[in-house]
């Protein structure tokens, strides 16, 4: 069996997707004993991020990941990005390329969309695994004390980064080689795995036509359904990694 370096790149290929090329990375050998695995990165992430896992897992699963719209190497189109737009997405990619429901294992971001995946599309999931996972909450009437001034702050912060040159220039700011360190290396424990190449991964899609849209897109698209509504939903077997 060759042995792959966890560092090199994997090949990948694109499948069309409504007009636009989505760029997934395939891996391992099929076993009807086990689901496909479809991992799903967070914001701002790509495949490029499963690399080391898809190393390991590789040897017991198919395994498969995809750089959702918006992100990596996938298209950047001028759209009103949502998770109904990357559910879908998902649930057309596992129909029509893999084949059969799979596991879908989420980080950040992409833990919310599995969870959609889960709950609003079920054919297409075997289970739903949530790795630091995403998501709005209901806010319960009673349950959390009142805070005016960050209620005001929070408006305001809303109301100015949908303005196009203020959306753009904080796009700015955060895709600064430095900043991306920074922020790296306040969410990874093992500040060793926050090296050139990571930085480089995610600082690279930054410069794509069409990420300032993307990254602006946060701030205007509103919320879809609670987590733990769609908890209450889901009726595949879940497992949470905090």
């Amino acid at each position: 069996m060759q042995v792959v370096s966890s560092t090199a790149p994997i090949p990948g290929q694109y499948w069309q997707w409504r007009q636009q090329s989505i760029y997934y990375v395939k891996a391992g050998t099929y076993n009807a004993q086990r689901p496909p695995l479809l991992l799903i990165h967070g914001f701002g992430a790509s495949t490029d991020h499963w690399r080391k896992n898809i190393v390991g897992l590789q040897q017991d699963f198919q395994v498969w990941a995809i750089d959702l719209l918006g992100f990596g190497r996938s298209a950047k189109p001028d759209w009103k990005y949502s998770g109904d737009l990357w559910r879908d997405q998902l649930h057309d990619f596992i129909t029509e390329v893999i084949g059969q429901p799979s596991v879908l294992v989420g980080n950040s971001l992409g833990g919310y969309v599995s969870l959609c995946i889960g709950a609003q599309r079920p054919e297409s999931a075997a289970g739903v695994v949530l790795v630091n996972s995403a998501g709005p909450f209901t806010d319960i009437q009673g349950t959390t004390k009142p805070d005016p001034v960050r209620e005001v702050m929070g408006k305001f912060v809303q109301t100015l980064f949908r303005q196009d040159w203020a959306s753009f220039l904080l796009f700015q700011y955060v895709r600064q080689k430095p900043i991306i360190r920074r922020t790296l290396e306040q969410v990874y424990l093992d500040k060793s795995a926050v090296t050139e190449q990571l930085i480089e991964e995610i600082y690279r899609p930054s410069a794509d036509p069409g990420a300032p849209r993307v990254f602006a897109s946060v701030f205007r698209t509103p919320q879809g359904e609670k987590v733990d509504v769609l908890l209450g939903q889901l009726e595949r077997p879940l497992l949470m990694l905090w």
